[in-house]
């Protein structure tokens, strides 16, 4: 006898599912848990993809320091994930204390090369930004390499100051002071994005059961 819960599981799911658009998709923080899925995510990046995120040709091994040196309990890292609940994009905020005084956030992101041209870089830059105001960040910093169009266009977008020198240039964000809607919305997006994570860890349990039969 067939169990009612599975066999109407696909039509739920289907009616309640995220819209397919991957710019749509939430962004949510990550944590010690999410490290594997981080590695594969960086170690699935090509090498000029490497080059632009790294800023030098990072091997397997300059990654998997990386990821085992992320401090997840003093910066913050953030995602987006697909239907099969694999990163297909990250951003990683690294918490400075400037000489001159003042909290900065060094920001650095990386997008598969199937996600890309969707908005998700932006959008995760937009998030960093509002995060980082909440907690007390004066600037944002971005290093890249100044053939990094996409990073730099979006920084200068946003109004940072690029300074270029040969082949490296740096930016800078001058970050006002958070509002209590800044907060309130860096709060409704860590939600939002934690809900979809269960939701579709949750549709994906109930798939291999049912496919179990």
């Amino acid at each position: 006898m067939s169990d009612p819960l599975l066999s109407a599981a696909p039509h739920v799911a289907d009616a309640l599912a995220p819209a397919p658009s991957r710019a749509a998709w939430p962004i949510r923080a990550l944590h010690e848990e999410d490290r594997p899925a981080l590695l594969r995510h960086l170690l699935a990046l090509g090498a000029q993809d490497r080059y632009l995120r790294f800023g030098y040709p990072a091997t397997d091994a300059h990654i998997g320091a990386y990821v085992a040196g992320l401090d997840f309990g003093r910066d913050e890292v953030y995602g987006v994930e697909g239907p099969d609940l694999e990163i297909i994009a990250m951003a990683h905020l690294a918490y400075l204390y400037q000489r001159s005084g003042g909290l900065a956030v060094e920001y650095g992101v990386s997008v598969a090369a199937e996600a890309r041209g969707q908005g998700l870089g932006k959008r995760l830059f937009e998030r960093a930004v509002v995060h980082a105001r909440t907690q007390g960040a004066q600037r944002m910093l971005i290093h890249a390499l100044s053939e990094n169009a996409p990073m730099l266009h979006i920084a200068r977008s946003a109004g940072a100051r690029v300074v270029r020198d040969g082949s490296e240039s740096e930016a800078m964000l001058e970050l006002p002071p958070a509002r209590f809607e800044d907060e309130f919305a860096d709060r409704v997006a860590e939600q939002r994005g934690r809900l979809r994570h269960w939701w579709a860890a949750a549709w994906s349990a109930v798939r291999q059961r049912f496919a179990r039969g």
